[in-house]
C-alpha cells in the first residue's frame, strides 16, 4: 500500500476469487490461484467459495474445527504475514476474509450475515454471505451469492439478488444495508447463462477465442440493459473462457451422456459465465446527499471520502480441475484517501522476554471507541493465521477502562511465555470488536533456561502451540 500526497492518499490491492468447489477437497497448492509470487504485493484477499461440502456430519464437524478450505488457505497464507480477518459460512457457502499483518488496527466495524433463498428461504444451498468493514475509514461490503440455477430463471435470479439486498441489514446507522457501503462487491456462481445459441456454435467461439460473439446473449448481460439496480454495477470484459461445465481434471466442457432422473431429461450443460466479480461504487448523489455538503470545509471532508476502484486483472485460471467450475479472479486497485492512520491502541513489549520471568506489556487507549473491562492483549507469534491463534493471552486491566493517553502495565505470567526463543507481536483484542485494534513492533523472545537444560528443540515443542 503506497502513501502518497498530503491527504495521505493510499492504494490499496484487492484480490479476490469466486470458485464453485462442488463439495470437492482442496487441491495441495492453491499458490497460482493466489498469485503469491506475483511481484506486486496484495493487500487483502477475499475469497467466496460455494458448494463447499456440507453433509449434516461434514458440517457440524467444520463448525468444531476449520473446515479444509479454511485451513488451507490460512496454512497458504499465514506464512506470507497475512492474517484471516474473519469468515462467514452458510452451509455450502463460505466467505474469508484475509489482511495484511499491518493493515490489521485499520480495519474495523467487521460484520459478517447470511440469507437463505433456497426453498423457499427455508434451505441455506442457496442465497447469500456478506462480509463487511470499514478500512482505514472507507465502508465496503462484499457478498458472496449461489443463485437459482438453470437456464430458465433468469428473473428468478435478479429477484434472488434483491431479495437478499433487502434483507440483510447491518448494525451501523450509517450503512444499515448493503448499498449504503462506499463500495459494494457482488461475486459468486450467479448461474447466468448463455441463451438461445447452440452447442457447437457456443464451442466453435471458445474454441476459437471469439468470446465477444457470446456476449450479447450473456443473460446477465442482457439484464443489466433492462434493470437499473444491476445498472449500477460494473463488470470488466468476459476475455476468459466460460468456467462451467467442464469434466473433473480437464479442460473439456461436459460430455457426460444424457440420463434420466425421476422424469427428467438430463442435458449436456453448455458452457456459461456462471461465475462472476462485480461491483459498485456508491453514486456520488448518494454520498452528497449523505455528507450534506454546504461548506468548503465539507467539500474537503467530501474528497477524503471519495473512493476509486480500478480492475486490473479478471480471469479464470484453467489449473484447477477438482470441480466442474473453474475458479475466477479479480483483481482491483482500490485508491483512497485515510481518514486516520493511528491505531485506537498502543502496545508495547516492555524490556526483555523470556520464560524465566513474569513479562510486562503496556498499553495507551489513542481514540474513544467501545473498549471493555472484557478486552484482552493476544501473544502472536510471527505468521499467526487469525486473532483466535495467539500463543498465549493476558487480560486487560478489569477495574476501569483507561482514560485516553494514560499508558496502563499489565503483566504476562512466565508460564504463559513460550520457552523457545522466536519472534512475536502483541495485539490488542476489543471484546466489542471482534478484532485487533492495535499491534506492537515485532520483538524477540529469548530462549528460556529450562530449554537450555532440557535440551528443547522446535519441533519437541512449538512455542506456538504450546499447551498451558
Amino acid at each position: 500500500m503506497s502513501v502518497r500526497g498530503r491527504r495521505m492518499e493510499q492504494a490499496c490491492r484487492l484480490h479476490m476469487v469466486t470458485w464453485n468447489v462442488a463439495t470437492a477437497e482442496p487441491p495441495a497448492d492453491i499458490s497460482s490461484l493466489l498469485q503469491l509470487d506475483s511481484q506486486t504485493s496484495t493487500d487483502l484477499y477475499i475469497i467466496g467459495l460455494q458448494e463447499v461440502r456440507a453433509t449434516p456430519i461434514k458440517y457440524i464437524s467444520d463448525l468444531i474445527m476449520d473446515d479444509s478450505w479454511s485451513y488451507l488457505l490460512m496454512s497458504t497464507l499465514a506464512p506470507k504475514g497475512y492474517v484471516k480477518v474473519t469468515s462467514v459460512r452458510m452451509q455450502g457457502l463460505l466467505l474469508l476474509f484475509f489482511a495484511q499483518q499491518a493493515h490489521l488496527p485499520f480495519i474495523r466495524d467487521i460484520e459478517t450475515t447470511y440469507t437463505r433463498t433456497g426453498f423457499f428461504g427455508y434451505w441455506g444451498n442457496k442465497g447469500g454471505v456478506s462480509v463487511r468493514f470499514s478500512l482505514y475509514g472507507h465502508m465496503l461490503c462484499f457478498l458472496n451469492c449461489h443463485l437459482m440455477a438453470h437456464m430458465g430463471y433468469t428473473l428468478q435470479r435478479v429477484d434472488e439478488f434483491e431479495y437478499i439486498l433487502d434483507m440483510q441489514s447491518f448494525d451501523l446507522v450509517n450503512t444499515p444495508q448493503i448499498l449504503d457501503h462506499n463500495v459494494v462487491f457482488w461475486f459468486g456462481d450467479l448461474n447466468f447463462r448463455i441463451a438461445d445459441h447452440g452447442l457447437h456454435f457456443l464451442r466453435s467461439c471458445i474454441n476459437s477465442g471469439r468470446f465477444h460473439l457470446l456476449w450479447e446473449r450473456d443473460q446477465l448481460t442482457m439484464m443489466k440493459k433492462k434493470e437499473p439496480l444491476l445498472q449500477e454495477f460494473e463488470e470488466g470484459p468476459l476475455h476468459f473462457r466460460p468456467t462451467y461445465k467442464f469434466n473433473p481434471f480437464s479442460d473439456t466442457y461436459d460430455t457426460s451422456p444424457e440420463s434420466a432422473w425421476i422424469g427428467f431429461t438430463g442435458k449436456k450443460r453448455k458452457p456459461a459465465w456462471t461465475d462472476r466479480i462485480l461491483w459498485r461504487v456508491k453514486p456520488k448523489a448518494a454520498t452528497d446527499e449523505d455528507e450534506k455538503l454546504s461548506s468548503a470545509s465539507s467539500l474537503d471532508e467530501h474528497e477524503e471520502s471519495s473512493i476509486k476502484v480500478t480492475q486490473d486483472v479478471y480471469t479464470c485460471n484453467m489449473e484447477y480441475g477438482v470441480s466442474d467450475h473453474k475458479p475466477v479472479m479479480g483483481i482491483f486497485t482500490v485508491e483512497m484517501n485515510k481518514k486516520f492512520e493511528t491505531p485506537l491502541v498502543n502496545v508495547a513489549a516492555d524490556g526483555q522476554w523470556s520464560a524465566d520471568e513474569d513479562a510486562v506489556l503496556s498499553y495507551t487507549i489513542l481514540e474513544t471507541f467501545p473498549s471493555s473491562t472484557s478486552d484482552w492483549i493476544g501473544l502472536y507469534k510471527i505468521g499467526f493465521k487469525s486473532p483466535q491463534d495467539f500463543a498465549a493471552f493476558a487480560w486487560v486491566k478489569d477495574n476501569e477502562v483507561p482514560k485516553i493517553g494514560e499508558v496502563v502495565k499489565i503483566y504476562m505470567n512466565k508460564d504463559k511465555i513460550p520457552l523457545l526463543s522466536g519472534e512475536y507481536v502483541l495485539g490488542y483484542v476489543g471484546y466489542n470488536t471482534q478484532s485487533i485494534v492495535g499491534l506492537s513492533l515485532p520483538f524477540q523472545i529469548m530462549e528460556s533456561k529450562q530449554a537450555v537444560l532440557e535440551g528443547l528443540l522446535s519441533e519437541d515443542l512449538n512455542g506456538l502451540n504450546k499447551a498451558y
